[in-house]
């Protein structure tokens, strides 16, 4: 199969890309509502740079492997080039050493699970999902 056959397919139609519900992570102030949220629902806040390659491999097989819904789980995109402050914050509330890219999962206010690079993927949420 050809470059263009697995961009496209080989209808040539353009696959269609899988859209996740993120929830924009940009504000320090969020960081209490999550926290909040968390006794109720998972959390999960995916922190990524957007001028790794690792950090953007890493989020394509994330995102191909999520199957969960909006009911399920809150989950957070942070660009942590763009809202370092944000990036520096999750670190402090929920005292984990920053890594890019980095999955925190979080419930009845703490961190139940995280990881950085390759190993995101091989966190199992299904674990940690109402």
């Amino acid at each position: 199969m050809g470059l263009f056959n697995k961009i496209f397919g080989a209808s040539g139609e353009a696959k269609e890309e899988k859209v996740l519900p993120w929830i924009p992570l940009n504000a320090v102030q969020q960081l209490d509502l999550i926290k909040e949220k968390s006794s109720s629902k998972t959390q999960i806040i995916f922190k990524h740079s957007t001028r790794c390659g690792i950090s953007s491999m890493v989020m394509k097989q994330f995102v191909s492997a999520y199957d969960f819904t909006e009911k399920e789980a809150d989950l957070y995109y942070l660009d942590l080039l763009n809202f370092r402050e944000v990036s520096n914050e999750v670190g402090y509330k929920f005292q984990v050493m920053h890594q890019s890219p980095q999955l925190l999962v979080i419930k009845n206010g703490g961190v139940v699970a995280h990881a950085s690079h390759g190993a995101i993927n091989d966190i199992d949420l299904s674990t940690f999902v109402l």
